[in-house]
C-alpha cells in the first residue's frame, strides 16, 4: 500500500423505493450496485481508484493507475476477494411488490378519512440492503451488513383557501416492513397534527428573545451548527470555529455533546448506527464536548494519523466510488435535570421551537440560520399559539454558551436523517433534550 497505508473497499447493495401520491402509485425503483475502491495514503495525500467492475482486470488497472500517480508507493495489498459480498436476498423477500402497494393504498385511505380538510397525501417507502468488506494491511479483514428502512408521510390540508402541510419520516437500521398498523397510523396522525397546527399559526415575532428548543429533531441545529465543526478534517486544516480549542471552554457547563455510532450498546436501530465505519474501524462513543469543554474530534484514519491520534470510528463514505472522510454517526446532547415545562414557565416572552426545516451554516464562523416548521409563542410563562415562518439566527458556540437549562427528556429523532458534506451524503442520527437558550435572534414578521 502507500507509505502510510490505505484500504481496499468492496460494496454490494440492493435498494428499492415506492412513491404514492394523488391516490396512485407514482413511481417505483429497484437498483443493484456493486464495486470496489482502492486507496493509497502518503502523508496528507490520498490517491483513490474505483470501479463498478469486479474483475481482476479492473483491479489491475486501478493498481496500475495508483502506481503511476505514486511511483514510490509500496506493493498493493493482496486481494483475497474477487467478488463483492452480495446480499443473500432482496430486502423483505416475503413481502411482494403487490403487498407493498396495497400497504400504501391502506395508508392513503386512512389518512384521507381522518379529516375532511385533507387534500393531498404523499407517501414513500424505501429499503436498502448494503454489504461491505474492508481490507487494510494493518488490520484484519472486516465486513458489515446494513439494512435500512424508511417511511415518510406528508399530509396537505386546506381550510378557507389556506393550505398547509405536515411531514413525518421514520427510519430504522433493521429489516422492517412498517406493516404494523400502530406504527404507520401513528405516523400519519402526527403528520396530520402538524398540518392542522400550521393552519392555526400566526406571524412569528422578530427580535432577540429567549428560545426553548424542544427535544428530538431540534438536534439538527446541534448537528449542523456544532457537530460539523468538531470533525477532525476541518480542525486539522484550521477551518472550524473549534480549531485549536481542545481543552478549552466552548459551551455552557450544562452542555455535553456525544457522537455514538455503536449499534449494540449505544444507539440500536438508528440510522447513524454502524458496527464498523467505512474504513473498518469499530464505532465507539466519542464525547466531543464534556461539560462545556472541547474534549474530542470525530476522525477517520487519515486525519487521526496526521493529528497523532487513533481513529474515532467516524470514517464514512457514500459508496465505493467515494473516499472516506470524518462524518458524524448519532450526535446528541446528553440529558440534564430540568423539566421542559419549567423552561417555558421561566419566560415572559419568547418562542418554543419544536421542529426545524432547512438551514444554512458557516463551518468557519459557526454562524447559522434555521427555519422552524413547528414553533409556538411563549407569553407570561405559558405556551401560546403556533407561529409561522420563524427563523433562528445565531452562532453555534455562542448559543451553546447561552444554554441555561437542559431537559431530562433526551430523545433521538426517529426520522430519516441525511447529512451532506463535500458532495457525499450519508445517513445519520441526531437528537437532544429540551434546552433553554437565554437569547437568540428570531426572524419573523412582527417586531
Amino acid at each position: 500500500m502507500g507509505r502510510d497505508g490505505g484500504e481496499f473497499f468492496l460494496e454490494s447493495q440492493i435498494a428499492e423505493s415506492l412513491r404514492f401520491e394523488d391516490n396512485v402509485l407514482k413511481g417505483a425503483t429497484y437498483n443493484q450496485t456493486q464495486g470496489f475502491g482502492l486507496r493509497l495514503l502518503s502523508g496528507s495525500c490520498s490517491l483513490y481508484a474505483h470501479s463498478p467492475h469486479l474483475t481482476h482486470h479492473a483491479l489491475q488497472e486501478a493498481t496500475s493507475a495508483l502506481r503511476t500517480l505514486s511511483p514510490t508507493a509500496g506493493s498493493v495489498i493482496e486481494i483475497k476477494h474477487t467478488h463483492a459480498p452480495r446480499p443473500a436476498h432482496a430486502p423483505l423477500p416475503n413481502v411482494t411488490f403487490k403487498d407493498k402497494v396495497s400497504q400504501l393504498e391502506r395508508m392513503n385511505a386512512f389518512a384521507r378519512a381522518l379529516d375532511s380538510r385533507v387534500v393531498q397525501v404523499s407517501l414513500s417507502w424505501g429499503l436498502r440492503d448494503q454489504d461491505i468488506l474492508v481490507q487494510r494491511p494493518d488490520h484484519p479483514d472486516v465486513g458489515d451488513k446494513r439494512i435500512y428502512a424508511t417511511l415518510t408521510s406528508m399530509i396537505t390540508v386546506e381550510d378557507k383557501g389556506r393550505r398547509e402541510y405536515g411531514y413525518v419520516s421514520l427510519g430504522r437500521k433493521k429489516d422492517t416492513d412498517f406493516t404494523d398498523e400502530a406504527v404507520w397510523q401513528r405516523q400519519i396522525k402526527e403528520a396530520l397534527r402538524k398540518a392542522l397546527v400550521s393552519l392555526e399559526s400566526i406571524p412569528a415575532p422578530a427580535g432577540a428573545m429567549p428560545v426553548v428548543l424542544g427535544n428530538g429533531i431540534t438536534g439538527i441545529l446541534l448537528h449542523e451548527a456544532v457537530g460539523h465543526g468538531l470533525e477532525a478534517d476541518f480542525n486539522r486544516k484550521g477551518h472550524s470555529v473549534f480549531s485549536q480549542k481542545m481543552g478549552q471552554v466552548a459551551a455552557s457547563p450544562l452542555v455535553t455533546i456525544i457522537d455514538d455510532g455503536r449499534p449494540d450498546i449505544g444507539m440500536p436501530h438508528h440510522h447513524g448506527s454502524l458496527t464498523i465505519d467505512d474504513e473498518g474501524t469499530p464505532t465507539q462513543k466519542n464525547t466531543l464536548i464534556d461539560q462545556g469543554v472541547v474534549s474530542g474530534y470525530m476522525s477517520d484514519v487519515l486525519n487521526a494519523h496526521l493529528m497523532g491520534q487513533s481513529s474515532s470510528g467516524n470514517g464514512r463514505r457514500q459508496s465505493y466510488a467515494h473516499m472516506p472522510m470524518p462524518r458524524m454517526t448519532n450526535t446528541y446532547m446528553a440529558p440534564g435535570t430540568s423539566a421542559p415545562e419549567d423552561m417555558i414557565a421561566s419566560i415572559d416572552k419568547g418562542i418554543y421551537a419544536v421542529g426545524f426545516g432547512g438551514g444554512q451554516v458557516d463551518i468557519v464562523s459557526g454562524n447559522f440560520v434555521f427555519a422552524t416548521n413547528e414553533a409556538y409563542l411563549i407569553e407570561k410563562g405559558k405556551k401560546g399559539p403556533p407561529i409561522k415562518n420563524a427563523t433562528l439566527i445565531g452562532n453555534g458556540p455562542d448559543v451553546m454558551q447561552k444554554i441555561t437549562m437542559v431537559g431530562n427528556d433526551l430523545t433521538l429523532d426517529p426520522g430519516v436523517g441525511y447529512c451532506g458534506k463535500a458532495g457525499q451524503s450519508v445517513l445519520v442520527g441526531l437528537g437532544q433534550p429540551s434546552c433553554l437558550v437565554s437569547e437568540m435572534t428570531v426572524g419573523g414578521a412582527q417586531t
